[in-house]
């Protein structure tokens, strides 16, 4: 739990702001998951801490959905064809 919290504190994946009036706090918990190796013993111990999004009413507590997810090998064309193209990657 310890390294997921650094991870999500490291990579400023929220801003602490003060709670609007009239509005309740989206609850979330611990996963837990044991990742094994192919002989069956143990590899690690992995925590993730997921939000309660389902207690969320659209217009109530959000207005949209954005969740951006790229695939390393989108990535990895993306700067291949930036590298020949001599662009400037920020």
């Amino acid at each position: 739990m310890d390294e997921e919290l650094y991870a999500l504190h490291k990579t400023n994946t929220w801003d602490l702001v003060h709670l609007p009036p009239g509005k309740s706090v989206v609850g979330c918990r611990w996963v837990y998951k044991i990742k094994t190796n192919s002989d069956g013993s143990i590899e690690r111990y992995k925590a993730r801490l997921v939000i309660k999004g389902y207690s969320q009413q659209y217009g109530m507590d959000y207005k949209e959905t954005f969740a951006l997810v790229a695939k390393m090998t989108t990535i990895r064309t993306l700067i291949i064809v930036a590298s020949i193209r001599q662009w400037h990657i920020s």
